[in-house]
Order: C-alpha cells, then structure tokens, then sequence
C-alpha cells in the first residue's frame, strides 16, 4: 500500500479543481493587478473575484476581506491590530485562551513590552473555555479577546456564539483564529460578533502561503508592513492572484460539499475509534460532543507519543505529536497540559488528522498499525 497521510491538521494536498484554477491562472492571468493595462486589470478582476467568493463563505463583504501569506500573518496582524487600536482609547488589556495557536501566544512577549497586560484564560479537561470565566476576566479596560474556533491539535470547537455576543455587550474587540475551523464548520464572521478572523487556505485543500484576514468595517486595520496601495494600503506589496483564486475555488468546495464530508469524516473517526477500542491504556483527548470530526488526538500509557510517530512512519503512516509548527520543542503540548494531562502523559499523546481523501481500508491498515506500534514500543 502507497503511504498513508494522516496529518491533515498540519496541511492538506491541494484539491484538483484549486490545482487547476492555480495553474490557468499562472499560465492565462500573469498580470500584475496593480497594472493598468490590460493584463494587469484581468488579473485584478480574477483577484476580487476570489475576494468575493471567500467573503460569501464566511459571511463578510468583500471589503472586509484582505490576503495575507496564511493563518500566522493573519493572527499576528490581527493582534496588532487590536494592541494599535487599544494604544489609541487607552485599553491596555488583552484575554487570549491558554489553547491558542502559537502565532497568538508568541505575540505575549512584545505585547507586554509594549504595555499591555495579558490574561491567560484557562480551559476544562476537554479544550473548552468557561464563558463565566470569560466574564470575570473582563475589564473596563479590556480591549481584546482571542480565543480559536476549533483547537487544532483535539478539535474541540469553543463556544464561539457565547464569546462573541459576550465581547459585543461590553465593547470588546473579538479575534477568531478560524485556521482549523474554516472549510470544516459552517462560519458566519457576522452571526458569530467576529470582529476580526483568520483563515488560511492549505487546511482545506487549498494552496500553502495564502490566507485571509477579515476584520470588519469599524476596526482600524494597522499595517505589518509598509509600501504600495494593495490591499486598500493594509497589506502592500504585489498581490498573489493564482493562491487567492485557488484558495476561493478550495473553500468553496469545502463548504458547498459540507454537509455530505461530514457525515464521511465522522465515520471514519468511529471506526477509527472502535478498530483500537481493545488497545489498552488508551484514552482520547478533547470534547466528544462539542469538536469537529477529522482531528483525534489519542495517548497511550506507558508510550512515548515521539517513538510512536517514528514507528507509524518507518510503517508509512504520517501522524504528529501535535501541532506542525512546535516540532521543534522538546516541551509537552501546551495545549493538553492546559487541559490538566500531566508533562508525561501530554508526551504519551499522537494526533491523528483525516480528510475526506481517507478511506476505510487506509484507516484500517492505521488501526493495525497502532496496535503494533504501541505493542513494540511498551516491549
């Protein structure tokens, strides 16, 4: 059997119709949008295209919408965003959850040099926020509250609804990091009080290096660079027309073929779950009623998450210990010890991420192979 990828938390294999879409658009719409002549205004109208496609899906209008490099660019500019516009109503304070992404977590330090006070809000044992928590974490000088959509290394959806309504009765800005929620989970930017969100296109099937920003129109974007006019002055430099063209055409799909991947991935997770349910010393992480259903987190007693990942790929199977960007830490997942899991028992942890690309016989063989591998890891 070919290998078997099941990381798909960390990135997906682009789709054949955002594959197509991306390559006629390199080979037909070349132009740079910023030209006046011909070339360039064809490529402009294939780049706003793409801007109102995304923008439809999410429930945004196309002028809250900018491009940006991916989820990381759009979470930092995001928080910047919020630390420029508190500077200027004097709010110094920021509530991101203990479970963000590294690219909200990692803007502590420099927010703190700046001035800003940060509350880290705690989770339950499954990834989720406590919105009463939430409420006694807020003040009057509170200016943003961040918390993700869908925790990308459990799945855990968060009480997006309850925050967002919470952060528009008291005046607080609310960013979501919907890199693992969109394409995944129905979004709607305005139902959920989202001032602004973040996307990013190679989780759904679309190509790496372009994501999205959407801030609405009252929010003051600031800049994370400085140079030419795209991106209405917000994002300048030369706009890249074929990933955003891609990047419409994969969410698109992702969300107009939703209702039917869903119920696909869900059944893959269970008979991922019943084909190891005689694996002793395992437990899943994460909420079981409240999480989308491609990403399993799973731990093992008595086994290293590391040496089973390295087993599963000397066996062709490609699964993490977590997310893609902390490979490097030695540190536990800061994710599971936030959910009270011990360091030893957050390392004992893999992450298996499926799409709609899987089959049952692949899951299967990942089945056979996790027993193996956690049988030879523990002897």
């Amino acid at each position: 059997m070919d290998r078997i990828y099941a990381d798909c938390a960390a990135t997906t294999q682009i789709s054949e119709s955002a594959l197509q879409v991306m390559t006629e658009c390199m080979r037909v719409h070349y132009g740079n949008p910023s030209s006046t002549h011909q070339d360039g205004r064809d490529a402009a109208r294939v780049l706003e295209e793409a801007r109102r496609k995304i923008a439809a899906c999410i429930g945004a209008e196309p002028e809250e919408v900018y491009f940006t490099s991916g989820g990381t660019e759009a979470d930092n500019q995001a928080i910047l965003t919020a630390a420029r516009y508190g500077e200027q109503v004097g709010k110094r304070h920021m509530i991101f959850s203990a479970v963000e992404h590294h690219a909200v977590l990692n803007c502590i330090p420099a927010l703190e040099k700046a001035g800003f006070e940060i509350t880290l809000l705690g989770v339950d044992e499954t990834g989720r926020v406590s919105i009463e928590e939430l409420k006694a974490a807020c003040r009057k000088d509170t200016i943003l509250v961040a918390v993700m959509y869908v925790n990308n290394e459990v799945g855990t959806v968060e009480p997006a609804t309850e925050i967002g309504r919470l952060c528009r009765e008291r005046g607080i800005l609310y960013h979501i990091d919907g890199v693992a929620a969109a394409g995944h989970i129905p979004v709607d930017v305005k139902e959920l009080d989202a001032g602004m969100f973040s996307l990013s296109a190679h989780k759904f099937h679309g190509p790496r290096g372009i994501g999205v920003l959407y801030v609405g129109k009252d929010v003051p974007v600031a800049n994370l660079m400085f140079g030419g006019g795209q991106e209405r002055t917000k994002r300048p430099g030369t706009q890249n027309v074929p990933g955003a063209a891609a990047m419409a055409k994969a969410l698109c799909d992702s969300v107009a073929t939703l209702e039917e991947q869903t119920p696909k991935l869900e059944q893959l997770r269970e008979r991922l779950l019943c084909g190891l349910k005689d694996v002793d010393g395992m437990w899943m992480n994460g909420n079981s009623g409240s999480r989308v259903p491609g990403i399993i987190n799973l731990g093992f007693e008595g086994v290293s998450g590391e040496s089973l990942m390295l087993l599963l790929d000397l066996n062709g199977i490609s699964v993490s210990t977590g997310a893609a960007c902390n490979t490097e830490s030695v540190e536990p997942s800061h994710v599971l010890t936030a959910m009270g899991l011990s360091p030893e028992r957050a390392r004992s942890c893999i992450r298996i991420s499926l799409s709609t690309y899987n089959t049952e016989a692949e899951v299967d063989a990942i089945c056979r192979a996790v027993m193996g591998a956690v049988e030879r890891a523990r002897d």
